[in-house]
Parts: structure tokens; sequence; C-alpha cells
């Protein structure tokens, strides 16, 4: 079952959580430093990229949905070139900001087509500041057919379950990509979207399929969730729910970059579930959509037309 380009452009989600500004230095690498055995890179270009949730709702914009963003930023230079970025994509920003924050950016240094170094420029918040947003999600939760959360173990959804409880009184489907060793917090979500690394530090290591089958739907089940969608890389993925699991292969391609696969995974997800298709049926093209973004380098995304291509 594919989707027409009208019933996308009608499916709005909001997409709740942690934003960053990814930014790409590209250089020439033609020698190594006098100083200390590393690369000297002479920087030639620079980029700069809407990053975590907020790359999450450029992938839902680029798929031809739309996207309002609801997120905490510092009173900074990297927020407000983040907030520029992310209106200019279209997508409605609602950014919360606090003095006290600083605004994260992971800077990449790129050379020879290769990331050489990543800085991290970040603080955790002190108070819960998303919790401040609380009357305001509240506000746009009736325009949207789905809500996304996007944890990126920032600090921003420390308190995630206040919203989670007013997405379910309005009857919204709600997606999580987790993070964490504490699930506790997504309770009676619609579906989480961990990988391989992230389940095993909540449900331990597994011995085959079948006791990976039982962890996840005791997990599933303890936690109110309809569904638990594992992202396996090569392998694929798995959706385990009330009729058990369904897998998809991975869509066999050159692998050039894997970052920001996870964001175009549940992104697409939740389009799909917001143009009105069922989590079984929007999955083949979310896995289609992952297996399209590794081949591209840097956080990138998926368009309509190459997704139903």
């Amino acid at each position: 079952m594919s989707i027409s380009k009208e019933k996308m452009s009608a499916a709005r989600v909001l997409v709740v959580g942690d934003v960053m500004l990814d930014r790409y230095w590209y250089g020439a690498v033609d020698r190594i430093s006098p100083e200390a055995p590393v690369p000297v890179v002479r920087v030639t270009r620079e980029e700069e990229r809407p990053g975590g949730a907020a790359n999450v709702a450029f992938n839902v914009v680029t798929l031809g949905g739309q996207a309002s963003l609801l997120t905490v930023v510092g009173e900074d230079e990297a927020s407000h070139k983040l907030e520029a970025l992310v209106a200019d994509t279209g997508i409605q920003t609602c950014f919360g900001r606090d003095a006290q924050l600083k605004t994260t950016v992971k800077l990449r240094v790129i050379g020879r087509q290769q990331q050489l170094l990543r800085l991290d420029f970040e603080n955790t918040p002190k108070n819960e500041v998303l919790a401040t947003q609380t009357a305001r999600f509240t506000n746009l939760l009736p325009s949207h057919q789905a809500v996304l959360f996007s944890d990126y173990g920032k600090g921003g959804l420390a308190h995630v379950s206040d919203m989670i409880a007013r997405a379910v009184e309005a009857g919204k489907p709600i997606l999580i990509d987790p993070k964490g060793s504490d699930y506790s917090r997504y309770q009676l979500a619609t579906v989480i979207t961990p990988n391989r690394a992230e389940l095993q530090q909540v449900i331990g290591a597994w011995q085959d399929e079948s006791d990976l089958q039982v962890k996840v739907q005791n997990l599933r089940q303890q936690l109110g969730l309809q569904a638990v969608l594992l992202t396996r890389s090569e392998e694929g993925m798995t959706l385990f729910d009330a009729q058990g699991r369904a897998d998809v292969k991975a869509q066999a391609r050159e692998v050039f970059d894997v970052t920001g696969a996870g964001d175009t995974v549940i992104a697409t997800l939740a389009a799909l579930v917001a143009a009105g298709m069922s989590l079984r049926e929007a999955l083949p093209w979310a896995n289609r959509a992952g297996g399209l973004v590794v081949g591209k380098f840097g956080t990138a995304t998926v368009s309509f037309e190459e997704l139903f291509a």
C-alpha cells in the first residue's frame, strides 16, 4: 500500500525533543602537523544543518508532510541560527528559550570524505525546561495527527510522561525514539523504536530470536505499548505487537553513512501513520527510507518521490 501526495501533505506531525545544530567543516588534508601526529585540515567549506529532533522534523517535511517542532534551546548564537534554519524548511517552530541552557552544537571536521573529529558543545539543563512547554504542547495537540518524541538523552525529555498522558487522552498515536535504560517514562506510547544496543540496555542480552520475542513482548505488556520496533541495521527491522512479529529485510545497498538513519525511520513511520496507515503498513516504507538514507552522506533525508518511486 502506498499513499497519495495529497494525503501526505495533509498529515501533520508534532515533534517534541532535544534539538542540536550540526556543523560541518570540510577541508583538504595535505600534511601532518609538525606540532603533533595529527592531520592538518585546511578548511575550505562550512555547512550547517538542523540536528536531533530538528532533523526528525526536517525528514517529515522532506517527505511531503507537515511538522511542528516543540523544543527548548539556549539564548545563544547557535539557537538563533538553528531556529532560522528550521523555519526555512517550512517547519512550524515552537522554540522555548532558557538562558541557563547551552544549545547543543555538534561540529564535525571532514577531510578526504571522512569524519576526522567531532566536537560537542552542550550542557544538561539544571531544571526540567520542557515541562514549561506543557501548555503549548496541549494547544498544539488537536491540530496534529501524530506525536513524535525524539529523545537524545540531553535532559529535554526527562518528564515526558505528562505529555504522553495528554496525547493518550487526545487519542493521538505516539511514536518515541528512546534513550537510556529506564523506559518506564514511555508508558502507554503507541510504539518505541530502539536499536539493538539501546534495547539490550533495557532487556539484557538475548540468546536467540525466541528469547528476544519473549523479552520484548514482556516489555511491551509491562509498559502498555502497542508495539516495539527494533531497528537492526544490516538485519532490517522487526515489529513486535499484539499480533506477534513482522520482519522486514534491510534493503541491500552500499552503506555510506549511518548518521541520522534512525531519525529517517521514525519520521517516515510518523508521517505515514499521520496520513492514515497502520504501523504494519508503514513498516516496509520506513525500512526503505532508512535504506535510502544510509547511501547519503551526513544527516540526510528522503523525498516523497524517492520513497514511492
